[in-house]
């Protein structure tokens, strides 16, 4: 069970790997063949490339994959 503030709108890539336990290779993997998420493009971020989910993505994603063993 993944608990969140129902105040918060989007989580980041970073965030949703810590709440999930599925590594950024794996979600963003799982981001583009299920077309979750949104990819936000961030001039500032030391990675251009964010992924950026809502809470409903963040539940289709918890269901379908699972904690990362590695």
């Amino acid at each position: 069970m993944v608990r969140v503030k129902t105040s918060q709108k989007f989580f980041t890539e970073e965030e949703v790997s810590k709440l999930t336990g599925i590594c950024r290779e794996h979600l963003r993997g799982l981001a583009r063949n299920k077309h979750l998420g949104t990819l936000a493009r961030v001039a500032e971020a030391v990675d251009p490339e964010t992924w950026l989910f809502s809470h409903t993505d963040l539940l289709i994603v918890n269901r379908l994959q699972p904690r990362c063993e590695h």
